[in-house]
């Protein structure tokens, strides 16, 4: 964590900027940009169950093709 002190007859635009410069050398900001749209990866149970619904969908769409059900624009 980067703490910062105010020193004598130092103003607070000045110390703002001591304080970001500080924060961009320690690389915070890069890690937390970097993690920020992390996602863990999908247990293998989430995997299956993932595949067998897209089996399923694709099953059901043949299904309602064969039968006539499902319009020709839908069928893409």
């Amino acid at each position: 964590m980067v703490y910062v002190k105010r020193k004598n007859h130092e103003t607070i635009g000045a110390m703002l900027r001591r304080f970001t410069r500080r924060v961009q050398q320690s690389g915070i900001l890069i890690r937390a940009r970097r993690g920020r749209f992390y996602q863990p990866p999908p247990s293998k149970r989430a995997t299956k169950d993932r595949a067998l619904r897209r089996m399923g969908v694709i099953k059901e769409k043949r299904r309602l093709i064969k039968l006539g059900k499902l319009d020709e624009e839908i069928r893409g």
